[in-house]
């Protein structure tokens, strides 16, 4: 499980940068933007299944939905989600709405054990409190539970497709099926402004984001679920605000408040209370049987086998 732990945690991390890389590309088109996004790490993922010798595996239609789901609702939508409830309101609700996914996975596999749900809710509190309550608006609101949704999804989708696709042909079907639904999406919302060519730093904001946030954490995170389980995984989700407060203090924009570092600190705490396991009960020992005492031969003289007195 160590593994699948320090996978998960690198994921988690990885998409927490999210949004302070996403400053460096904030004047491209938006929609554009991430279908470039996309279309680069598809590019990439697809050279990794070649490389790796994965064959194109054929699928059901039931496995056709799942994955149509999965870059429908958690790679397109989830980004347009994001998107639009930083827009309507900042990044701060939408980051506290995410800070509550650990809770909601932790009921993926049935009831959850008590340490995990008790992990899971100190996590979330360290979220919250790492990425702070600001104001909102309803549409911002609508918007964030929406990128809950599809973060939810990205994960739940993925596990009936797994044992059969591995993580490499999972995120590289999902990430090549994402591209065209982004790339109608920015015609609608943008027009034929959606492209331009990228200046050198939006290029590389653009090389991160494909090659790190997404082809990475996809690789990993998929990597680590089978492994852990949706509940367990689901804690290192917390460490999306740790990513994006190193982010924001490695590039300049901003340093870490006391408030950002104590809920940190929560987040690591609730992740291993989570991870921790239960001490097994343990019964009293069965004492063993008490023998019956031997009855004491009789006094007197006996009779051997003959019938004669000894």
């Amino acid at each position: 499980m160590r593994n699948g732990a320090a996978g998960a945690a690198l994921a988690m991390f990885c998409v927490g940068t999210l949004a302070g890389v996403s400053d460096l590309v904030g004047d491209y088109p938006v929609y554009g933007g991430q279908a470039v996004r996309y279309a680069v790490a598809a590019v990439i993922l697809v050279a990794v299944t070649r490389v790796m010798g994965l064959r194109f595996v054929r699928l059901t239609a039931r496995e056709w939905l799942l994955l149509g789901a999965l870059a429908l609702t958690g790679l397109a939508l989830f980004n347009v989600f994001v998107i639009e409830s930083a827009r309507a309101a900042g990044p701060v609700l939408v980051g506290t709405v995410l800070g509550t996914v650990p809770l909601w996975l932790s009921f993926a596999g049935g009831r959850p054990a008590p340490r995990l749900l008790a992990g899971a809710g100190v996590v979330v509190a360290g979220a919250t409190l790492a990425t702070g309550l600001g104001s909102g608006t309803l549409p911002s609101l609508l918007w964030a539970l929406g990128a809950l949704a599809g973060e939810i999804c990205f994960s739940l989708l993925a596990l009936p497709l797994l044992p059969k696709l591995g993580a490499i042909r999972v995120s590289a079907y999902a990430t090549v099926l994402a591209v065209p639904v982004l790339a109608v999406i920015g015609l609608a919302r943008e027009g034929s402004g959606m492209l331009r060519v990228p200046t050198l730093t939006e290029a590389l904001g653009f090389g991160y984001l494909a090659v790190v946030v997404t082809v990475l954490a996809f690789l990993l995170w998929y990597t680590s679920l089978p492994k852990l389980g949706p509940g367990r995984a689901g804690l290192f989700a917390g460490l999306i605000p740790v990513g994006a407060i190193v982010t924001g203090l490695v590039l300049g924009i901003a340093a870490p408040s006391a408030y950002d570092l104590a809920g940190a600190g929560l987040v690591i705490a609730g992740i291993l209370l989570g991870l921790g396991r239960s001490r097994p009960r343990t019964s009293a020992p069965i004492p063993a049987p008490i023998p019956a005492p031997i009855p004491a031969p009789p006094r007197g003289r006996t009779k051997t086998s003959d019938g004669v007195p000894s």
